[in-house]
């Protein structure tokens, strides 16, 4: 029989897994639960669940942090931040229309997963913004780690390694995040009918210039067409966009500047603060990907996006979308009965460096795959041991990530 485990606290989340500790019980980890189509399948008899771990315990605005649980809706943490005209600097996704979900991100969610927007590449990965954690391992042993500054986090840096460990070594009770002020202003320069490589070398001048690019991305037809704004959707054709953000007077200065670099591509064209905000929005949660598919996220140098691309198109017939300049590649391929492995074998074979994660599939497909990377022999050996110093009994999401850890 499954059971639910719904721990009020910090304290009763120390018992709970104390308990399933000395019993050999494995559990789910689950908060809201946007994001358990993300990885493998649970392996776990039981579920904790820790939606009752939320709430904002501290926000100074002045020093540029905040405290939470880890149960707290993105939304809510991003209502507070806006009243401040601040924000999460690395641009949160909000996947939940991506995997059918009822429920929105959460800050256990983001900081599990270690899911940045399209601004990773100018302001960093979700592990570059925790600035600290309470939590309770997989011994059923409480630690906590950072600090609520920068230079409190001294020794092994527990944050970076509990981020993206999608609760694999230990339960998240709160977290610290630094946060940033929000631009004033966005504009977005576009360019139309590009192919993949001259896309990408658009994209290359744009984020090797002094106008400070904070996004920079290539929509195929297909996908521009599905766009809610009409600049875009209304093209006909590909787009190419290149976003910029901060004080009106620099943005204006800057746009009007990143226009005349690329007019060797083609006409130029550009959305003001609205049509731009909504347009990434719609990159960063995915909206624009196809809904019947098996996706692929897909990080790899900025020169080898396009090969990889042409690649994954002419085996398997994938829509390929580009982010951070080229260097992340959303691979959409068709859910039909030529790919009963959502195109692992391919994908594999073709990304000879980088990194791969199978981002939706059927469950059975994710159970029979990898779904992330697999590792090299080294890297293996040492997540064994680390999942072993941290749980050893294998209580916390077993094969959550790879299988038999």
């Amino acid at each position: 029989m499954s059971d639910r485990f719904k721990p009020a606290d910090h304290d009763e989340v120390e018992k709970l897994i104390a308990w399933a500790v000395a019993e050999e019980t494995p559990l789910e980890l689950v908060g809201n639960g946007s994001k358990r189509d993300f990885g493998r399948p649970a392996q776990s008899a039981h579920t904790l669940d820790l939606s009752a771990l939320r709430g904002i315990k501290m926000y100074e605005p002045e020093e540029l942090v905040l405290t939470a649980g880890p149960a707290t809706p993105l939304e809510e943490i991003e209502a507070l931040l806006a009243e401040k005209h601040q924000a999460l600097a690395f641009e949160p996704p909000e996947y939940s229309a991506l995997y059918g979900a009822s429920s929105g991100s959460t800050l256990g969610g983001l900081v599990a997963t270690n899911l940045a927007g399209p601004r990773r590449l100018k302001a960093g990965a979700v592990r570059d913004h925790v600035l600290g954690l309470s939590a309770v391992s997989g011994r059923g042993e409480t630690f906590k780690t950072g600090g609520r500054v920068v230079k409190n986090v001294t020794g092994y840096d527990l944050c970076k390694l509990m981020t993206g460990s999608c609760g694999t070594l230990a339960a998240l009770t709160e977290l610290t995040v630094k946060v940033l002020p929000a631009p004033e202003s966005a504009r977005t320069v576009l360019l139309f009918g590009l192919d993949d490589t001259s896309a990408t070398r658009a994209m290359s001048v744009a984020l090797g210039s002094s106008h400070d690019v904070s996004g920079a991305a290539h929509l195929p037809a297909a996908a521009a067409a599905r766009s809610g704004v009409s600049y875009v959707s209304g093209a006909g054709k590909s787009v190419t966009l290149l976003r910029l953000e901060g004080v009106r007077p620099s943005v204006v200065a800057r746009c009007d500047a990143l226009r005349d670099a690329l007019s060797q591509f083609g006409a130029v064209e550009e959305l003001h603060t609205s049509n731009s905000l909504a347009v990434w929005a719609e990159i960063r949660d995915g909206t624009l990907l196809p809904t019947a598919s098996h996706l692929w996220r897909i990080s790899v140098a900025p020169t080898e996006g396009v090969p990889l691309a042409q690649a994954l198109h002419a085996q398997l017939g994938a829509e390929i979308h580009l982010d951070w300049g080229g260097g992340l590649l959303w691979a959409s391929i068709p859910a039909d009965a030529a790919t009963p492995d959502a195109g692992a074998a391919a994908v594999r074979a073709a990304v000879s460096s980088g990194h791969a994660t199978l981002f939706r599939a059927p469950e059975t497909i994710r159970a029979a795959v990898d779904v992330f990377q697999p590792q090299a022999v080294p890297v293996a050996a040492l997540s064994e041991r680390v999942k072993q110093a941290f749980d050893p009994k294998g209580i916390l999401n077993p094969g959550r990530m790879y299988a038999g850890i």
